[in-house]
């Protein structure tokens, strides 16, 4: 059996929006592949020195999408496009509450499975990263979705672009001068790879 299709995705998201728990229960093994594979894409781009593991951050986004109520899921595209949020949010939730530990202020509650690991200046990375998008989207607010979908979301150049509404090229130009928007950004403002 090969991969579900887009057309198959966004009758079971409709459906389920309808309130078809069957929809959900034959939609989420589908799905579930997909948002695991974007993950390993994220995960991939850390350092060797840490694990996160795919499966924790993958199933809180999936008991994050299961509590929504009454979302009227568009297409498999917007779907993807909120994963993406969710990701990007759990990743800098946790990565505030490992500083937060790291300066002794004691813990606060993470929806995040215990067995998730990864390195204290790596969750300094992702803090400052969230703080330069919400800036970012300040100044451009596409640019910064293109970032958040590309980035946690693991979503193609063409993925991307049918999200957004844009054309492939737009999304790549806006995709190169947000990650140096967001490099001198992150840098203190310093000329970055002059």
């Amino acid at each position: 059996m090969g991969p579900p299709s887009v057309h198959e995705i966004t009758q079971l998201l409709r459906a389920w929006s309808a309130g078809d728990e069957e929809a959900l229960d034959r939609l989420t093994p589908l799905v579930y592949r997909e948002l695991h594979r974007a993950a390993q894409r994220y995960m991939a781009r850390q350092q060797s020195d840490h694990t996160l593991q795919t499966t924790a951050l993958v199933n809180e986004v999936y008991l994050r999408l299961v509590a929504f109520k009454e979302v009227s899921w568009a297409d498999r595209a917007h779907f993807f496009a909120v994963c993406a949020q969710l990701m990007r949010r759990i990743l800098t939730d946790w990565a505030r509450s490992q500083q937060y530990l790291k300066r002794g202020k004691g813990a606060r509650h993470v929806c995040f499975d215990e067995a998730l690991v990864v390195s204290p200046e790596r969750g300094a990375d992702l803090v400052a990263l969230d703080e330069a998008l919400k800036a970012l989207a300040e100044v451009n607010s596409r640019r910064s979705q293109v970032v958040e979908l590309r980035f946690y979301g693991g979503l193609s150049v063409e993925e991307t672009a049918g999200v957004l509404k844009v054309s492939p090229e737009t999304v790549m130009r806006d995709w190169k001068l947000a990650k140096l928007w967001l490099l001198r950004e992150m840098s203190g403002g310093k000329r970055v790879g002059a």
